[in-house]
């Protein structure tokens, strides 16, 4: 490989933000998350006299907890949720503290699909899913607009079927 090669299949930080929308997603989720467990600790406390206490404790702290992190958490995944498709790869960049990098190469890309969970879909948002034979598992790109996510996966079968595989 050349000098010049290998400049060109250098991967600088992903250029594309998730869409703005999957930080209302991503806080939703959380408050459900927190929710559920804690409206069910409420009620069971308000039912059960001798436990009241032991009960409405865990259901505040989960409650405030669960509202502190979706206030903060899903703009700070927002920040650093990056994502870019070249003409060589899929990579992806995700985490604050411990930052991870995905990649997949086009010539080993085995399927794309695209999910829209009933979250998502109230959002108008996908996760996009390219899928290698990596021990690893499949790159995502989450809080994707659906109609991007569905382009992206017609763009990439199209890429796949025109790449040639690596010799190694």
């Amino acid at each position: 490989m050349t000098s010049a090669d290998a400049s060109t299949l250098r991967l600088r930080p992903p250029r594309h933000a998730v869409d703005p929308r999957a930080v209302g997603l991503w806080a939703l989720q959380l408050v459900l998350l927190a929710g559920v467990p804690a409206a069910i600790l409420g009620v069971l406390g308000l039912l059960i006299e001798p436990a009241r206490f032991w009960l409405l404790l865990p259901a505040v702290v989960i409650a405030v907890v669960g509202a502190v992190s979706a206030l903060l958490f899903p703009r700070l995944w927002f920040r650093h949720h990056r994502w870019e498709v070249t003409d060589h790869a899929v990579y992806t960049r995700t985490g604050w503290l411990f930052q991870e990098w995905r990649i997949a190469p086009l010539s080993r890309i085995q399927t794309v699909d695209t999910v829209r969970g009933p979250l998502e879909q109230r959002f108008g948002l996908a996760t996009l899913t390219v899928t290698t034979a990596s021990a690893k598992g499949a790159v995502k790109i989450e809080g994707l607009d659906a109609e991007t996510a569905a382009d992206l996966a017609e763009a990439l079968t199209f890429a796949t079927q025109t790449t040639p595989e690596d010799a190694t």
